[in-house]
């Protein structure tokens, strides 16, 4: 469903917002609202596993999920936060970066990186019975190599061969070092993987629809999907990790609506929910009958500029937006005063940050940016735009339109359901301005997806061939110095380049009944399910 916006009582109240910030701002009028306490990390990779006691065993775990999935199929990119728990993944990234044995027993390089060896666990199989050996990689593997379409298709293309010497081993040979190529055997489905592998025996049964007929070596198999209302997972009897998983079940419920999603976690109708929004981030955090796990890692809130149409394949465009929101009115019209703050690609935590990249994100400057877009008009272009976002940014969405009225640009807002949103709308590159959220805790490969030419994640179509040459020298480099060099050298191009802007860290975040347990999760808020427990 798409929907065009119109003036609103919504829009008046965001102007009259806007206009009290501003004047504020100016020192004309004091601001009402007393300072917000700032929202902080807490458990953003899940909880202290060890000390939440024996895991009890049994129960049913139901989850609202923020939008429908739309399948199962790894080559194929969407937003799936059941995948894990029916594949599970051949490696794991831990919250220190690094790409841990999981269903894999190990993955290692004798030559810096350009020859992986990756040892199989032995009597490991997929749910259907078939083994898990070092065919059913190689063939998965393959479907990458071969897709175009997959979000890792870029690094799988790297693959020069595929061996497998013995049942339990797989060598892969590059075609060049590539020292950070198990991480991408350990990743979240969204972003991509080559770790989650699909039973071969299934593939051949089911074909290209595999994505609704998911066999996997996970700890829940698939047992029933309706779309729109619920898809049903059981417990896998012949997981390869003794003893788990300890739920019965796992149910998971499209909530697309915030306010639903986040009642239905408060009245007890849902277990845990994934929340995308701040607003349901604020309400668990001051609910003490919730837990909440969340870190807000780098990058975080965008807007994605469309490089490829006017008017944002004009530099000074995107810069006039970007000097035109008001970041202050934007915190207490939409964030309850609580806006995590971004000028810059990472993290002021994060190592690869530097504060000249922060120094050159341009600043709120309503009066430069109105004098840029009266010299595009002039010049003969037209800076007026369509601004797309999800019905749940309407809100949002008519902020932008205010902040822009006020520099004389003319915004058409579109909202679109969460689903046709990603496919349509940022993958389909049908937009000129749009809004997105994608955290990363670490740089490889989240930064290439996002700002690499032909990028799965870089939906503006920018495109720097210094920017690509930096960040080929980040992750084929051993030396942490040189990494750490690269990457701040692509974090200060953007600054300057401004394919998208930064305005806020992320607020997705898992928020739970106090009785969920076990939870092991990644910042972007996607789960691995072995571990969780209900203690009821």
């Amino acid at each position: 469903m798409r929907l065009r916006s119109r003036p609103s009582r919504a829009l008046a109240a965001v102007a009259a917002v806007v206009s009290a910030a501003l004047l504020a701002s100016c020192g004309a009028a004091p601001r009402t609202a007393g300072p917000a306490e700032p929202i902080t990390a807490i458990r953003p990779y899940g909880g202290d596993l060890a000390a939440e006691g024996t895991p009890r065993t049994g129960g049913t775990l139901v989850i609202g999920e923020n939008r429908e999935i739309v399948g199962f199929d790894p080559t194929v990119q969407n937003q799936n936060p059941a995948a894990a728990a029916i594949y599970d993944s051949l490696l794991k990234v831990g919250s220190d970066g690094v790409a841990h044995p999981y269903l894999a027993r190990s993955m290692d390089t004798s030559d810096g990186g350009r020859t992986w060896t990756m040892g199989l666990r032995e009597g490991v199989r997929f749910s259907d019975g078939t083994p898990l050996d070092a065919q059913a990689v190689v063939t998965n593997v393959q479907r990458h190599v071969d897709k175009v379409s997959s979000p890792v298709h870029a690094v799988a293309e790297k693959i020069v061969s595929m061996t497998a010497p013995d049942p339990l081993t797989v060598v892969f040979t590059l075609d060049t070092a590539l020292p950070g190529f198990p991480l991408y055997f350990g990743g979240a489905f969204f972003g991509g993987t080559l770790g989650m592998i699909v039973s071969p025996a299934a593939l051949q049964q089911y074909g290209e629809d595999i994505a609704s007929h998911p066999v996997g070596a996970g700890p829940f198999v698939f047992e029933s999907w309706t779309r729109d209302s619920k898809l049903t997972l059981r417990r896998n009897p012949d997981y390869w990790q003794p003893g788990m998983p300890y739920l019965d079940a796992l149910e998971f419920r499209p909530l697309p609506d915030t306010e639903t999603r986040i009642a239905s976690v408060e009245n007890g109708d849902v277990d845990l929910i994934f929340g995308g929004y701040n607003q349901e981030l604020v309400r668990g955090l001051d609910n003490p009958g919730l837990d909440v796990y969340y870190g807000p890692g780098n990058a975080g809130e965008f807007l994605y500029f469309n490089l490829e149409r006017a008017p944002f394949d004009d530099r000074g465009m995107r810069q006039a937006v970007i000097q035109a929101i008001d970041l202050d009115a934007l915190s207490v019209s939409l964030y309850s005063g609580r806006l995590v703050r971004a000028d810059s690609l990472f993290d002021a935590a994060s190592p690869y940050h530097t504060q000249a990249a922060s120094d050159a994100w341009p600043k709120f400057d309503i009066e430069a940016a109105r004098a840029a877009v009266d010299a595009y008009r002039e010049s003969g272009n037209n800076p007026d735009f369509t601004f797309k976002t999800t019905t749940a940014r309407q809100a949002f969405g008519e902020f932008v339109q205010a902040q822009m009225a006020a520099i004389g640009i003319n915004v058409t807002v579109e909202t679109y359901d969460l689903a046709q949103f990603s496919s349509k709308v940022l993958q389909g590159n049908d937009f000129q301005l749009t809004s997105w959220v994608a955290p990363f805790d670490n740089p490889d490969p989240a930064v290439s997806r996002l700002l690499r030419t032909g990028g799965s994640g870089n939906y503006g179509g920018y495109s720097n061939p210094q920017v690509d040459q930096w960040l080929d020298q980040a992750v084929s480099s051993s030396d942490p110095a040189q990494v750490t060099q690269a990457y701040q050298q692509v974090e200060l191009q953007v600054g300057r380049d401004l394919p998208v802007a930064f305005f806020s860290r992320s607020y997705l975040s898992t928020i739970a009944q106090k009785d969920v347990r076990g939870i092991d999760r990644f910042i972007s808020a996607d789960m691995w399910y072995a571990t969780t427990w209900l203690d009821r």
